[in-house]
């Protein structure tokens, strides 16, 4: 699981907390908990689920003692049909993520990178459903003006 998971976990951590050796802990102690809770996972083809939550929840974990900065060094890959602009550097991502707040970064997160339903996600941050629907929404927009207004100010600077 170290070997077809790790990249994963880390660029998750990573996007989540910020700070690589933050994203290095995180991922270790996300294949900590895991050994330890090994006999929970019945079916491996859950396996990527299972360790970005554990991993999710170690995060959220250390937020709740101490609030960390958002920053991404890769870009943010969305589905094409979400319209979003399909180049960006890694700071302009990053900079469009720590202006989203944690509410709306969370679910959108989950979304992506764990692959969770809105059921899912409503169920596991124990909000309901239309709220985390909203979330979403509202991330999603937020992210399109958000990079929309970057393309603008490159053809801006080009033309």
């Amino acid at each position: 699981m170290v070997d077809q998971y790790y990249q994963l976990l880390f660029r998750y951590a990573y996007r989540l907390s910020g700070d690589r050796a933050d994203a290095e802990d995180l991922t270790q102690q996300t294949y900590l908990v895991a050994q330890k809770k090994l006999s929970q996972l019945r079916d491996m083809s859950l396996a990527r689920s299972w360790l970005c939550t554990i991993l999710r929840n170690l995060f959220l974990k250390k937020i709740t003692k101490k609030i960390t900065p958002v920053a991404l060094s890769q870009t943010f890959d969305l589905p094409s049909e979400e319209k979003m602009m399909p180049e960006l550097t890694s700071s302009e991502l990053q900079c469009a993520l720590k202006d989203l707040p944690e509410d709306f970064r969370v679910p959108l997160l989950m979304f992506y990178f764990e692959e969770k339903t809105y059921k899912e996600i409503a169920t596991e941050l124990s909000i309901p459903l239309g709220t985390v629907m909203s979330r979403l929404a509202r991330a999603k927009s937020f992210l399109q003006e958000r990079f929309s207004s970057l393309s603008k100010e490159e053809t801006t600077i080009h033309s």
